[in-house]
């Protein structure tokens, strides 16, 4: 059976309005929105991956449309999600700062708020990073019905922790430590099939931001056993090893790259199940599946280079170049969207708002700067028009900018947001690898991308970062 395979291989406030039961007379979709942290361009096998196994996102790509030029909102996790939340790119997105709980604010509009307008019922299972506890930014109040995992990015760095969120209120992890317990990915992933049995009879919404395979580097043993021992390694041991600025209270690991396989091919299981439950509630032709990722690969002891992660790519995480912002991105829907297909549309975290909208009968607020790409997922006679392209697209981090306009890409070579920065210019035609620069040669080019940098930066509110909670950081 099909089962068996999938198995086996693998700013205004909305309006509320009841949720609409699914009848065949409504052809809208269900939507869930898959999205891996730290996740890099190359780490799948639909994206030439060689070591690491990913059936289930491997068939998610034959079955559906997988996108080569798909972009996160920024390079780091906080700002990313900030810009897929609100349609706003990184010059105008609420959150910055990427310290880890800093929050949208009540005026700010969601994609949840615009589909629980639509609808439908709203559900966020996994890493939020856009508000801590006690903040205006929690889910439950930016249009998410129910909420179950991480608030604070720095608490989804850690697998083993003693509580999770469910909507405001504190979930008791029994037989958590910190350091072994019950892995929080398996509880998310049996979270998300209860949410979509419990919603089957409904249009249902359902984000599904998974945490792995950001650090700490934990995995079951049942999965790392299928790579321990393969490779050479480098112990990584937490506390004296570590990038810099990382908590110095990761848990040690003998075997990095084994556990980064190993959590990478967890996820990809997870994926499986929930494709197969799809199946199985006869809900796999009325569901569109989104999977990407919220950045670049993270450097150091996952060891980007010896896995190709960035596809060939330059950068990584934190990184501006498209190795830190150009992620996979794949999406499903049977009979709706091109089987096998690969397309090669320039599009981001910005349009992912306006995009669900359409899909889901919603409105988007009219200041965004996304717009919907649903005519290159469902076909442009499918959706009676033609797919509106965008003048640039562009990502700020930490007083670094960058902008795309065609084939053109400009990177700021030095931090700040002065009206003339010096910019470095490549040619992602001839040089996806961002190993030439061309700017002297491109005077015209170079002068417009200068200005696309400079209109597109507005200054960001004040970004409070909470008051972190004392000992061993959420655990």
């Amino acid at each position: 059976m099909y089962v068996l395979r999938w198995m086996a291989c693998w700013c205004v406030s909305a309006v509320l309005i009841p949720v609409i039961t699914a009848s065949a007379a409504d052809n809208r979709p269900n939507i869930i929105f898959i999205m891996a942290d730290d996740l890099g361009y190359g780490h799948l096998g639909c994206y030439g991956q060689t070591l690491i196994r990913t059936p289930n996102l491997d068939r998610l790509a034959t079955e559906g449309m997988r996108f080569t030029q798909a972009y996160a909102g920024s390079c780091v996790c906080a700002s990313s999600r900030s810009v897929l939340m609100t349609g706003l790119h990184g010059g105008h997105s609420p959150v910055r700062g990427n310290s880890g709980g800093i929050p949208i604010a009540p005026g700010d509009v969601t994609v949840a708020e615009v589909l629980e307008s639509a609808g439908y019922a709203t559900g966020l299972i996994g890493k939020w990073g856009l508000g801590e506890h006690g903040t205006t930014g929690v889910p439950y109040k930016q249009g998410f019905d129910e909420f179950f995992g991480y608030l604070h990015q720095i608490h989804a760095h850690f697998y083993y922790p003693e509580y999770l969120w469910h909507n405001d209120q504190r979930f008791m992890l029994e037989g958590n430590d910190g350091m072994s317990g019950r892995h929080v990915h398996d509880e998310l992933a049996d979270r998300a099939l209860d949410y979509v049995r419990r919603h089957k009879n409904e249009r249902f919404f359902l984000y599904l931001p998974f945490a792995m395979p950001h650090y700490e580097l934990l995995v079951p043993e049942d999965s790392l056993r299928e790579y321990a021992g393969r490779w050479p390694e480098t112990p990584y041991t937490g506390r004296n090893n570590r990038p810099a600025g990382y908590p110095s209270d990761y848990a040690p690991q003998a075997q990095p790259r084994a556990a980064t396989a190993a959590m990478i091919t967890r996820m990809d299981r997870s994926v499986g199940r929930l494709m197969a439950l799809l199946e199985e509630l006869d809900l796999e032709r009325r569901t569109i599946v989104f999977f990407t990722s919220d950045n670049g690969a993270t450097p150091g002891p996952s060891d980007p280079p010896f896995f190709n992660a960035t596809g060939g790519l330059r950068g990584t995480k934190g990184t501006l170049y498209e190795g830190g912002i150009r992620t996979p991105m794949i999406v499903r829907w049977p009979d709706k969207i091109q089987a096998g297909s690969v397309n090669e549309h320039i599009w981001s975290f910005t349009d992912v708002m306006p995009t669900l909208a359409e899909l889901g009968g919603g409105t988007s607020p009219e200041n965004i700067d996304g717009v919907s790409v649903a005519p290159t997922l469902l076909g442009e006679k499918a959706a009676g028009r033609k797919q509106k392209m965008r003048e640039y697209f562009y990502w700020e981090h930490s007083r670094l900018r960058a902008v795309r306009a065609g084939r053109w890409k400009a990177v700021t070579a030095k931090p700040g947001f002065g009206p003339n920065p010096a910019i470095e210019l490549y040619d992602l035609e001839k040089d996806r690898g961002e190993q030439h620069d061309v700017a002297d040669a491109n005077a015209e080019v170079t002068a417009r991308m200068r200005r696309y940098l400079t209109e597109a930066h507005v200054k960001p509110r004040p970004q409070i970062e909470p008051k972190k909670p004392p000992g061993r950081q959420y655990q």
